[in-house]
């Protein structure tokens, strides 16, 4: 049986899919699309599914069954994750590669959007098993995927040890060296610098870029986190270095806070030692909920979805609510932030740093180079500051909220490449 991590994070991706597809109705109406328009948008253009066998440990074959669906590459090969987990179904592989053609989008990157991965729960594997299965899995779609086909990357239950296995098997495959067959690999191994915290890098960007339009001071303005992990905790460490007052920080178990800020390196080494924020010197405890409403000038949802909804979201104090995890804010909360003029900063631009550093990966893989870690901050920063503007400028002009503006904005980008091939 899936444990409740795995339904955690099947659920927030289901919210996801929920949130966007109900934005996306109102969108298709307002731009009058034609049939021909919508059929495009709601067909994948390409659905693969594999089974194939795994020699266990045990000396029996087992059979795997594994997804993947390239979903529209007018702007270019599609790009996406590959996941593992005992729970996926083609259903939300199709949506979830949707949702990459709108990302990649709004950022205005040259990639489409994929999604892919095996029904199997990793944790039940050994580690010739988890190989052998990744193995299985790219000899079943290796003729579909390339560099410029389709190029996988991490994504749940997946890392970059498994990224070297897909290329290494990719290139017994064909023979030759393919290091752009797929993201999120190593350093040490065709890999790019400053990928671990790239999507809070990104979002970062982002945020200060929204601060100006606000005329907010970052060494007045208070900033409370929710979620520690991998991203979380980067963007804590990124915003404390840079001299914001980080206020408040969480994890699953509670939250810290502290008016005066809080010392977050201090915070993460009790963290490492203890296990948990809670009880950190110098703060008191705090619940999730609290740390939601708490006085803060910029809040940052960086764990679970579904955490702003209708019932908090009028407590909410902040002014700049940054999304760095995927779907936090219901429908009902958007609107009341809309109302407030709370600027709120969706997903699908908020956490877009990790798919852009992806694309430099690739990028560099094609000329058989390695990048600057300078180089890659630069280009990370243009692109995201860009697609921020690029959204702000359309809610302005369109006097809506900015996760419509930004599910326009690409629409409108992926219907115009298709108009331009002549598809429409």
């Amino acid at each position: 049986m899936p444990n409740k991590q795995h339904e955690r994070i099947h659920s927030d991706d289901r919210n996801l899919c929920q949130l966007c597809m109900s934005e996306l109705g109102g969108i298709y109406a307002d731009l009058g699309l034609t049939m021909d328009e919508l059929d495009l948008l709601d067909m994948p253009r390409r659905s693969f599914t594999v089974h194939f066998p795994v020699r266990m440990d045990s000396g029996k074959t087992k059979m795997f069954v594994g997804y993947r669906i390239q979903y529209n590459d007018a702007r270019g090969p599609t790009k996406g994750g590959i996941r593992f987990h005992p729970e996926l179904t083609i259903d939300d592989v199709r949506d979830l590669a949707f949702l990459m053609v709108l990302k990649c989008a709004v950022v205005n990157i040259p990639f489409g959007g994929a999604k892919g991965g095996v029904v199997v729960n990793p944790k039940n594997l050994s580690r010739n098993e988890l190989e052998q299965v990744t193995r299985g899995y790219i000899r079943a779609i290796g003729q579909f995927i390339g560099p410029d086909k389709d190029i996988p990357a991490p994504d749940v239950y997946t890392d970059e040890k498994i990224m070297i296995w897909i290329l290494d098997e990719y290139e017994r495959i064909r023979g030759r060296h393919v290091p752009a067959v797929v993201t999120g690999k190593p350093y040490d191994l065709f890999g790019i610098k400053a990928r671990s915290y790239s999507t809070s890098l990104g979002g970062i960007y982002v945020l200060e870029e929204a601060m100006k339009k606000v005329g907010m001071d970052s060494s007045r303005a208070r900033v409370a986190i929710q979620g520690f992990g991998n991203v979380g905790s980067n963007a804590a460490k990124i915003l404390h270095d840079k001299g914001y007052p980080v206020v408040a920080v969480s994890d699953s178990r509670g939250g810290i806070i502290s008016e005066d800020g809080l010392n977050i390196p201090e915070a993460m080494k009790h963290k490492d030692r203890t296990g948990s924020l809670r009880d950190f010197p110098g703060s008191r405890n705090i619940t999730n909920g609290e740390l939601l409403v708490c006085d803060c000038d910029i809040l940052i949802p960086a764990a679970l979805s579904g955490q702003l909804t209708a019932d908090n979201a009028e407590e909410v104090r902040a002014r700049i609510v940054l999304e760095l995890a995927n779907a936090p804010t219901t429908t009902d909360a958007d609107e009341v932030f809309f109302k407030k003029k709370v600027m709120l900063i969706p997903d699908i631009i908020a956490n877009a740093g990790g798919v852009v550093v992806s694309y430099f990966e690739w990028s560099q893989n094609l000329n058989n180079d390695y990048w600057e870690e300078e180089k890659v901050l630069q280009k990370l920063r243009n692109i995201m500051i860009t697609a921020f503007n690029d959204v702000h400028g359309l809610c302005h002009v369109e006097s809506c909220r900015m996760r419509r503006a930004a599910y326009q904005l690409a629409v409108e980008r992926i219907l115009h490449a298709e108009k331009l091939r002549g598809n429409l």
